[in-house]
Parts: C-alpha cells; structure tokens; sequence
C-alpha cells in the first residue's frame, strides 16, 4: 500500500474515533550553565575577547582565529579570521566584532577601523560596517538598549577614553568623553551589566561608568582580554596563558561587588 494512503485511512480511522493519535513530546533541550572553563586548543595570537549567547555557548576572539565553543569550551566552529580582530559581543544572533587594520594608538590617527557582523550559528561572515570616527583603532564592542558602544587605543599622555555610540546601522549617535584619566593604549573590553558599563584595560585595570558614560570608579582589576554579562549578577571574564608560542583561553565566573568591581569566583 502507498504511504499516502495508508496515511489517509489512519486519518479516517482518528476521526472516526477507533484509534487515537499519540503526538510525540519535542526533545527536551538542556541549557547549558556557564562555569569556569578552558577555550580547546590552542592559538598563535593572544585573547581579544570573549561573549556568550546566554544558550551555552561562548564566543572568543583570538586576533586572527574566531572560535565558538559550548559552555564547557569544546569548539563548534573556529574559522581564521583578519588581523586585527578585537573584542565581540553577541546580539539578535549574530555577533559583532571591532576590528581594525591600521595603527593603534597613533595620536595622527592611521587606524582603519571597522565592526565585522557574523552569524552566531556558523560564524560566517554577513555585513561590514566602516567606523572611521575610532581614529585610534576599534579594539572593543559592547551593545545595550539595541545601540553599540565601540571602545579601542589612545595615544600617550591622553586623560581621557572616547566612546562611540552607534545605532543598530552603525551610524554613529555620539562620541562620548570618559574622565577616566590615561589607560595604557585605551580600553580593550567592554560590556554592560549590573546596570553600569564596564571596561576593561591594559595595565590591570577595570573601568566603570554608569549607563549615561558617566565614569564612576576605576579598579586594580584585569578584564582585558575579556568581559561579558552572564546575567546581572554575574560576568564572564577572559584570561590566557602562554606555553611556548601558543596561547590557551580562559573564561572565568565573577560576581559584581561595589567596593572591589568585582570578585572571581571558585
């Protein structure tokens, strides 16, 4: 018998009532929770930065390698990427990544600044967005409220951070003054959390500001190669070590705490 028709008496038969239809539960998908874990593998190049999807997987950028891997760092996709790719953040599924191919730091400002946007589930890349108003080279990107905040270098002597506001077409909205005082080559990382903004530096050195970019405190902390919001009342904070010429990724939980930033937890 042709399984179109055998369909069709079975639909007969359930609506005559003599057999009933037995509908099959959909698998059952576990979230995964972040804990403190090793990216797999190694890399050539040091840790950019890092992000989560708040589904289990965690996002890293190793400068010319871009990696996916699940909550317990297995990779899923690693694809080679240009240098200089800096810091990321995830959102709406896709991922964002400051990227720059010029000069960092160059008070002249050479620096050839863009956002390069990649599919979440397979890392390939959609879109390219120019942002030539970072003179001194995008290295970090954070988004909040569907609005981007592109972070990267300072020349020496500089007082102060800059802070790029973008809306979701990356047309810039305001370049922000940080009266944070001078960061060994600008700030590195940022994110948004625990309803303040957070970033992260050269130099152990955490910056906070609050969510109009008011600067509010500065802390002996290390967050450069990687700061993401887990949820409000914890963060994601990247780390690497060095073993010959190749570097290992880390991504450590920490809780935010008012007095010390925030404290790494066990």
């Amino acid at each position: 018998m042709k399984s179109e028709n055998l369909y069709f008496i079975l639909g007969l038969l359930i609506s005559a009532g003599m057999i009933s239809a037995v509908q099959a539960e959909p698998p059952s998908v576990e979230k995964s929770e972040y804990t403190n874990t090793q990216c797999e593998g190694t890399y050539p190049h040091h840790l950019q930065g890092l992000c989560v999807d708040g589904q289990g997987n965690i996002f890293w950028s190793f400068t010319t390698e871009l990696v996916k891997t699940n909550a317990s760092g297995k990779v899923l996709v690693k694809i080679p990427v240009g240098n200089h790719h800096g810091d990321l953040c995830y959102h709406s599924g896709k991922v964002f990544v400051a990227v720059n191919f010029g000069d960092f730091n160059n008070p002249e400002g050479k620096a050839d600044s863009w956002v390069y946007v990649y599919d979440a589930e397979k890392l390939l890349l959609i879109a390219k967005h120019q942002t030539p108003e970072v003179t001194f080279g995008a290295g970090g990107i954070a988004c909040h409220a569907d609005r981007f905040l592109v972070v990267g270098g300072l020349p020496k002597d500089v007082n102060e951070n800059y802070l790029y506001e973008y809306d979701a077409s990356f047309k810039l909205i305001k370049k922000h003054i940080l009266k944070s005082g001078y960061t060994l080559m600008g700030i590195q990382t940022a994110c948004f959390a625990d309803n303040k903004w957070w970033f992260g530096c050269y130099g152990s050195k955490l910056l906070t500001a609050d969510v109009n970019f008011n600067f509010s405190a500065k802390y002996d902390l290390d967050c450069a190669l990687g700061i993401d919001r887990v949820n409000d009342k914890l963060l994601l904070i990247g780390r690497n070590t060095k073993n010959g010429k190749q570097y290992q990724g880390q991504a450590l939980l920490a809780v935010p705490d008012a007095d010390k930033g925030f404290i790494i937890r066990k």
